[in-house]
């Protein structure tokens, strides 16, 4: 009987204890039983947002996406077999032997989700897939992952920059990523816990992936890869440094294309020089020489301090406190007009006819055709160049500054000066970027939020545009290889020393450019051409000029600009 009593108490207190866990499971604290539940068996699967595609003006990709494969690891099932297929992997896919081991093992407890590879191409995938299957291997899948590919190589790379593995890591990609990204989605369901199938009819869910937005540029494609053709011959040819080209719309400001030479192939980012993978043209400062003439001649001008058929005297050298300031050619005094100082590219003579301007009246001039500031195109890392204050710049300094030394630029924000000229004196800030779209520090760059600023009047730029034609005049001019047949051509030289790398005066080499626009008295589009460090004897004229010539005829073909057949400039140079 006693054993009957015992025995009725026993199963008493564990059928309480029973009850009791019953209670907590489905009356206390249900939810979190039930998640940690299906935890054990769920299965999270990223789903990879379509990167948006960088585009050309006419709408032709710059920069894709193209099919590709992510490995994915199950550790539940590839654990035990993982030294011998991460040897395979890691053979097959040309990838780390060790990091493919930790995966396949699983990087956390429990994981049943892990990456091998990312990126990987569709059909290599595909045919790695098929062998690990057909020697028996499980637990390997296959999800898509796209990969950014960049169809034309290295045209207009230093601008669209590269991805990394996870982040883009440069140019365009970089600066308007929250646009181009996207957002990834994610797919969960329920597998069991051996093998990792999916269970049917249990509950799944669904976040599906936000492709990025496309990103339009000004850029002409074909013109990209023409001008940087032509500039990378011409750096070969004359063994320069480096070199970069630009390519306007005279009157929208749109940049149709922007080279930079050297450069590199955004599909194989790795493989170049790390000083090659941005825009020396944006980056870059450098001293522009003789092309500043022009913006000193047409300020002039507009202040009614000269004009085109003033005659000046000018001497061999011209003394100016402790410095001697010489002209490029040997000469004795000549006598020379505002018309024959540009198309001689005499420093002695503008110095002469800068006289006119005090340094803070040059400066102003020179701020409003965009000088010593940023264009802010949208380019990372942009330099604004260096423009002493005019409170601050001295009579000497002013002399150099006024002949394109003593100040530093970028090609870009050269090009528009040059630009502002062609365009009867309004500046119109120059575009990379169709429409609008926000940078990663917030500003909204493009087309539809370009600026248009009257610099000078419209008859100090015409002024200055017939002067500028008598620079590529064959009898008057420093620069008759400029021409672009059929075409009147209005542009100027540009010839100075550079900078030494400790920024402590000069290294012996030069910087020559060309900046122009055609048709002279129609201007449809500028162009600009700098050519760092050659190393052969020449200037701007006859390094940069035929650059030049090239690529404005090109363009001009292209997009069917007739000529205008007016009359050339007929403006004395001599007196």
């Amino acid at each position: 009987m006693v054993r009957l009593r015992v025995g009725f108490l026993l199963i008493a207190m564990v059928l309480s204890f029973f009850c009791a866990r019953l209670v907590q499971l489905q009356g206390v604290d249900p939810g979190s039983y039930a998640v940690r539940a299906a935890a054990e068996g769920a299965v999270r699967v990223p789903l990879v947002a379509e990167r948006g595609d960088i585009l050309d003006r006419n709408g032709v990709p710059l920069a894709d996406s193209i099919k590709g494969k992510m490995v994915i690891a199950d550790p539940a099932l590839t654990a035990d077999e993982a030294p011998e297929l991460a040897r395979l992997l890691s053979e097959r896919l040309s990838i780390d032997y060790f990091r493919t081991l930790t995966a396949l093992r699983g990087r956390k407890e429990g994981s049943r989700y892990e990456y091998v590879a990312r990126r990987v191409p569709s059909t290599l995938a595909t045919d790695t897939l098929a062998e690990l299957d057909d020697a028996g291997f499980e637990g390997i899948s296959l999800q898509d992952d796209p990969i950014r590919d960049y169809p034309a190589g290295d045209v207009a790379a230093n601008l669209l920059g590269y991805m990394g593995t996870d982040e883009p890591l440069g140019g365009f990609e970089r600066t308007f990523d929250e646009q181009l990204a996207g957002v990834d989605g994610e797919a969960t369901w329920q597998s069991n816990s051996g093998k990792g199938v999916r269970i049917p009819l249990r509950e799944s869910t669904l976040r599906a992936a936000r492709n990025g937005a496309a990103l339009r540029t000004t850029l002409d494609r074909d013109l990209q890869w023409f001008t940087q053709r032509v500039l990378a011959q011409a750096v070969q040819q004359y063994r320069a440094e480096s070199g970069a080209a630009v390519v306007m719309d005279t009157r929208t400001g749109e940049i149709l294309a922007l080279a930079d030479v050297p450069t590199f192939d955004a599909n194989e980012p790795t493989d170049a020089d790390e000083d090659d993978l941005g825009s020396r043209a944006l980056n870059d400062t450098y001293e522009p020489g003789s092309v500043q003439k022009v913006l000193t001649a047409a300020s002039l001008i507009d202040a009614g301090k000269a004009f085109p058929r003033q005659r000046f005297k000018v001497p061999p050298n011209l003394a100016r406190q402790d410095r001697v300031i010489g002209d490029w050619f040997d000469h004795g005094t000549i006598r020379l007009t505002l018309a024959g100082i540009i198309a001689k590219s005499s420093n002695i003579g503008t110095v002469l006819a800068a006289d006119a301007f005090s340094p803070v009246q040059l400066v102003e001039y020179l701020q409003r055709f965009g000088l010593g500031r940023t264009t802010d195109i949208g380019v990372r890392g942009e330099t604004p160049g260096i423009l002493t204050p005019g409170e601050a710049m001295t009579s000497q300094t002013k002399d150099r500054v006024a002949f394109g030394q003593s100040l530093s630029v970028n090609v870009v924000q050269m090009a528009a000066a040059v630009n502002t000229i062609a365009n009867g004196g309004v500046r119109v800030s120059p575009s990379v970027i169709a429409g609008s779209a926000v940078t990663d520090d917030g500003t909204t760059v493009g087309t539809d939020v370009a600026t248009r600023t009257r610099v000078v009047s419209r008859q100090a730029a015409r002024a200055t545009a017939r002067m500028m034609e008598k620079v590529v005049d064959p009898e008057d001019g420093v620069a008759p290889g400029a021409q672009v047949p059929g075409y009147l051509v209005a542009g100027k030289t540009g010839t100075a020393q550079r900078v030494a790398p400790d920024g402590i005066g000069y290294d012996g080499s030069t910087t020559v450019s060309f900046g122009g626009f055609a048709p002279a008295d129609d201007a449809r589009f500028t162009v600009y051409v700098v050519v760092h460090a050659p190393r052969v004897d020449g200037g701007g004229g006859s390094i940069a000029g035929p650059v030049f010539s090239r690529i404005m005829g090109y363009v001009l073909g292209r997009y069917g600009v007739e000529p205008t057949d007016g009359p050339p400039s007929r403006l004395p140079v001599e007196w």
